[in-house]
């Protein structure tokens, strides 16, 4: 039987340090279990391509496998397969002899089988009288025995792999076909709107892709084309809304309706000083609300957290523990970031006013990636809530652009 010990190679085969860490590993394993020697061949076959394996180099494997006459692979018997090349080659399928010497030095190099040469380099066994294997040279099928385990863990990545490209391809067809659809509606029936300028975003986005991409180049391509749905829902969304108001504003009288989910106050600090701040932002909105007699709301939907965060990365520092995880705690980030950037509890309200409380703090996290570039950003705020409030302003535009400096999709790709 045997022992374990490293084997250099016959001939002009070089021995290497990972030859060695290999035989290394192999022999100091306590691994004494059987394994069913297709099930392991079949989890190597399903993660060829994570082993730097070809075709060939499996038929090699699968030829070798058939010299061992049992289904299960005995470590304690010492797996060793002898056959001549002439031999490997018919069960390879008549592979020829240079093909099979570069397959099986693959294999070696996988760390699948390891060579125990003999002395002249030939394959062979000696037996005792009963007939029963001494001492073999050939092929060590130890390590399949050794790393079944890995090899059946790497099967199962391969496949989950598979399986989520293939839902992210089927979701990027589903977001494509949507937006294509709503694009070709918007021209169709007038909508107002710079629909050749989201037609040509919408053709740039694809152009990107390649013919044969990657799952990270497809996610990418997903997030930019998400990113552009929302923004073409959006704008038709606010277009609705706004013929609807028109259309029901005698019948609406001066009926002022909050739809905020909860208040922004209780993100607020607690200090005295901000107490007052939200006393005079109540007064404040309250009196705009008796001078104007109305004002209609329009909360657009908000955008994927996500992509919000791809974006404008630096807002995680600012959350509950570092860290931002639901929308809940992007607005508390948000919040610190208002308080710091010295933007007043008055403008950042009536942002949620206008906004929605989620595309407020979402424009907060986009001013605190810019605030560099950035004199003001109470008044910055403010700009874009008068702006959002007469339609001409969506955060799309605004996260595309971050997260193409930030390079989230060079990431996403890489």
């Amino acid at each position: 039987m045997q022992t374990g010990h490293v084997s250099t190679p016959f001939g002009r085969r070089p021995m290497t340090l990972a030859l060695v860490k290999g035989q290394l590993s192999v022999a100091e394993s306590k691994t004494d279990k059987c394994v069913d020697k297709w099930k392991v061949f079949r989890d190597i076959s399903e993660a060829r391509e994570r082993l730097a394996l070809q075709d060939r180099a499996l038929a090699v494997l699968d030829a070798l496998l058939t010299f061992y006459p049992d289904n299960e692979l005995d470590r304690e018997r010492g797996p060793i397969v002898f056959p001549s090349n002439a031999q490997l080659s018919l069960r390879a399928h008549g592979i020829a002899g240079t093909t099979l010497r570069r397959h099986l030095a693959a294999l070696v190099d996988a760390g699948l089988i390891q060579r125990r040469d003999s002395p002249n380099g030939k394959r062979y066994a000696h037996r005792d009288r009963d007939g029963e294997i001494e001492q073999a040279y050939g092929f060590d099928l130890t390590p399949l025995v050794v790393r079944a385990a890995e090899l059946a863990q790497l099967a199962q990545d391969v496949v989950a792999e598979r399986i989520r490209f293939r839902r992210i391809k089927e979701a990027l067809t589903i977001c494509r076909r949507d937006v294509r659809k709503l694009i070709t509606a918007a021209f169709e029936e007038g909508a107002s709107g710079n629909w050749e300028a989201v037609e040509d975003a919408y053709v740039g986005i694809l152009d990107r892709l390649p013919r044969y991409p990657s799952r990270q180049q497809v996610e990418a391509t997903l997030d930019e084309m998400e990113l552009l749905r929302e923004e073409v829902l959006n704008q038709l969304e606010i277009q609705i809304k706004a013929e609807n108001t028109d259309g029901n504003a005698i019948q609406n009288g001066c009926h002022i309706q909050n739809s905020k989910p909860e208040s922004i106050y209780e993100l607020e600090p607690s200090s005295r000083n901000e107490q007052g701040e939200k006393l005079e932002a109540v007064a404040e909105t309250r009196a705009e609300g008796q001078v104007r007699g109305q004002r209609t709301t329009q909360h657009i939907k908000a955008f994927p957290l996500g992509m919000v965060l791809r974006a404008c990365p630096q807002i995680s520092d600012y959350g509950p523990g570092g860290r931002v995880g639901h929308w809940r705690e992007l607005m508390s980030a948000a919040v610190v970031v208002r308080s710091m950037l010295g933007v007043s509890p008055s403008a950042y309200e009536e942002a949620c006013d206008v906004m929605g409380p989620e595309n407020a703090a979402a424009a907060m996290a986009c001013i605190l990636e810019r605030s560099n570039m950035i004199s003001s950003a109470g008044g910055y705020l403010r700009d874009l809530t008068k702006r959002s409030e007469r339609g001409e302003f969506s955060l799309g535009p605004m996260l595309m652009a971050l997260l193409k400096a930030n390079g989230a999709g060079g990431k996403l790709a890489g």
